[in-house]
């Protein structure tokens, strides 16, 4: 009878003994004034720009599932692990490879000249010796869609557009689909190639690449950007009225089955029971520059946040988990994937950085209702960094998405300044010499801040289930 009585006494003693001890680490979280401290120190942190160099210089362009990201991963869990964080690892994924080959083009007639291109993600490919056809110009994606195949049949398409800068970088969702759909309504159509302009919005003779996928049943055709220079050239030349050809070299491969992966690491919380705070940004690039805006600046800009609670030895109450995802540029392969390894984890919040390395100006979140008081004290500790809400759902990002969708977790966006970005984007001027250490800094000033708040609060910040993003 004693056993019995003390045995229920337990369990009325133990669970107000754990909410008490709860309440203690709830009282021990990162207050505001620490928060600001972290915050401010970050304005002073050279490690994300360290980071964004030791990778761009290391390690150099890292293309999904190939050599040069398999020495990426390599290069990632010894940093990560020299940072000092806990439980780095890398967790690997079987992924479809395509490599570029040779790659040019010059108008035949009526003008002859050069003209200087990229071959797109996943474009089939000419013979070796190159292939001649007409041209026929299209102002936009939707006038492809409406001609007759009969137009286009046997010919190369090109398709313009007028893309320009802005500080969100919304106009690259629209634009974008020039190149994520127009081969496949091209090829649909019977024509032998597609040459794009670039979605970028610079004015140098350098061509932006970029993933697209054929739709199913469609054959893979010769698929590639024209730099925003030769697009217009070429535009000028179709307005003159004459008939257009074009010599056309393209011998890009698909190489098989390859390994990519994700290296994961992690600032382990108080609490171990309390549900994830995901973040990161993606490891592979294209394979034109050393993606240094996209993305080791992203990675660096996560990872120093992260460290900031290492540097100073203040525990976050939930564990805040970095990813540096593989595989985010040919198709999000690295966000799939840990979505479905981790599919049996609780997890909070995610947010991303994968939109360059300049300055934070905006936060957007969605987060469960009763997290208002959170997201006001988040936007009075970002305010002094010249950051301001924006309206809308918050995204998260191609990497952290499929989390976010699979679980109903709360998102954080902090939206980085993108008035340059898409003149750097997917181009071989994407390099180091195009990072600025100051906007780098304020940008994980900002991280810091974010993470001491979300970290920190007991509050549930995810909306659930039925709030998913569409």
């Amino acid at each position: 009878m004693a056993r019995a009585a003390y045995a229920c006494a337990m369990r009325t003693i133990l669970p107000a003994l754990s909410a008490l001890l709860l309440a203690t680490t709830a009282t021990a979280a990162v207050q505001p004034d620490k928060v600001a401290t972290m915050r401010d120190a970050a304005l002073k942190d050279d490690i994300a720009y360290d980071i964004t160099e030791g990778l761009t210089t290391e390690v150099g362009q890292r293309l999904a599932g190939t050599e040069a990201e398999a020495r990426a991963r390599v290069w990632a869990a010894r940093t990560l692990k020299s940072l000092g964080f806990a439980n780095v690892r890398t967790e690997t994924f079987d992924m479809p490879v395509w490599v570029r080959g040779a790659e040019t083009a010059e108008v035949t007639a009526p003008f002859a000249q050069k003209l200087v291109l990229t071959a797109l993600g996943n474009s089939g490919a000419t013979p070796a010796a190159g292939i001649d056809a007409e041209v026929i110009g299209f102002a936009s994606l939707d006038e492809l869609r409406a001609a007759p195949a009969a137009q286009v049949a046997n010919k190369i398409v090109f398709v313009t557009h007028d893309m320009k800068a802005n500080q969100d970088g919304s106009g690259y969702g629209y634009f974008g689909a020039v190149r994520r759909n127009g081969p496949s309504v091209a090829s649909a159509k019977g024509a032998a190639a597609i040459l794009i302009k670039s979605i970028g919005t610079d004015h140098h003779r350098v061509p932006h690449t970029g993933v697209q996928n054929w739709t199913d049943g469609v054959k893979p055709i010769p698929a590639a950007a024209l730099s925003v220079p030769d697009a217009e050239q070429l535009s000028r030349i179709l307005s003159r009225g004459q008939k257009v050809t074009i010599h056309l070299t393209l011998t890009p491969r698909d190489t098989g089955i390859h390994q990519s992966g994700n290296v994961i690491a992690e600032v382990p919380g108080r609490d171990p029971r309390a549900p994830i705070i995901l973040i990161g940004g993606h490891l592979d690039s294209w394979d034109l520059g050393t993606g240094a805006i996209d993305d080791a600046a992203g990675l660096a800009i996560t990872t120093a946040a992260a460290r900031r609670f290492l540097a100073t030895g203040a525990k976050p109450l939930r564990t805040i988990r970095l990813v540096w995802f593989g595989a985010e540029e040919v198709g999000g392969f690295g966000g799939e994937a840990y979505a479905k390894a981790h599919a049996n984890e609780k997890h909070e919040l995610v947010a991303e950085a994968d939109f360059g390395g300049d300055r934070v100006w905006r936060m957007q979140a969605t987060l469960a209702p009763a997290a208002k008081a959170t997201s006001d004290q988040l936007m009075e500790l970002l305010a002094p960094l010249g950051v301001t809400p924006g309206r809308g759902a918050a995204h998260g990002g191609t990497d952290v998405e499929p989390t976010a969708n699979a679980q109903g977790t709360a998102i954080v966006d902090l939206g980085q300044d993108g008035t340059r970005y898409f003149d750097l984007h997917h181009t071989a001027d994407d390099t180091f010499d195009k990072i600025e250490k100051p906007q780098m800094q304020q940008a994980v000033a900002a991280w810091t801040a974010m993470l001491g708040v979300v970290a920190n609060t007991e509050t549930p910040l995810a909306p659930g289930a039925a709030a998913k993003p569409q």
